[in-house]
């Protein structure tokens, strides 16, 4: 019973992940606004009903990989060794997240630039952030905080980083890696205020 539940969840997980392919490919080549749910699917090689089972719409699709990211980052935190403060968790979590992805990430830079082209992308996406934001939070609710400090706070600075980061990474074309602009947003949190 266990590996028909195993095998039924791979296979909805490729199914996510094949539909989030098209989405990105027909936006990347038709423009975000001339792309519909329906060329998705058919790209996708699913119904228009099947894509309904996983995605509320073709903006749901579009950001998968953003939610899985966040959704990686917040179990690497739970993963971190527990004598780790709030701060130290995410830090290793993120560098454990680079490593396993590298230094570039093209989907996401893709990503993030139709998100900051289009509002009702970007507003998906703030809202897929912030759903994910409680989630990480709750992760660090149980390790040291400088004092004071609740979880959603280091969590709303440390996302912050992140995000801006991203931002430079897009403005600059990536001409520096991702993990370095991450690091210096972190290291001017860490100097402003620690």
């Amino acid at each position: 019973m266990s590996s028909t539940a195993g095998l039924r969840e791979r296979k909805k997980t490729e199914t996510r992940q094949a539909v989030h392919e098209a989405a990105l490919r027909l936006t990347l080549e038709h423009g975000f606004d001339n792309v519909t749910v329906e060329a998705i699917a058919d790209a996708a090689n699913i119904s228009r009903r099947t894509f309904s089972n996983y995605f509320a719409g073709k903006e749901d699709a579009l950001l998968y990989g953003d939610e899985q990211n966040l959704r990686g980052l917040v179990q690497r935190v739970r993963d971190q060794p527990v004598g780790r403060t709030a701060w130290q968790a995410l830090c290793g979590a993120l560098d454990s997240h680079h490593a396993e992805i590298g230094d570039a990430d093209r989907d996401l830079h893709l990503r993030t630039r139709l998100a900051l082209q289009h509002p009702s992308l970007l507003a998906r996406q703030l809202a897929g952030r912030h759903r994910l934001e409680s989630e990480l939070s709750h992760a660090l609710a149980e390790r040291e905080q400088p004092s004071g400090t609740s979880p959603e706070v280091i969590t709303a600075v440390f996302l912050a980083a992140l995000r801006v980061a991203t931002q430079w990474w897009c403005a600059e074309n990536e001409t520096r890696t991702l993990r370095d602009l991450t690091d210096r947003a972190l290291d001017q949190i860490v100097h402003a205020f620690g």
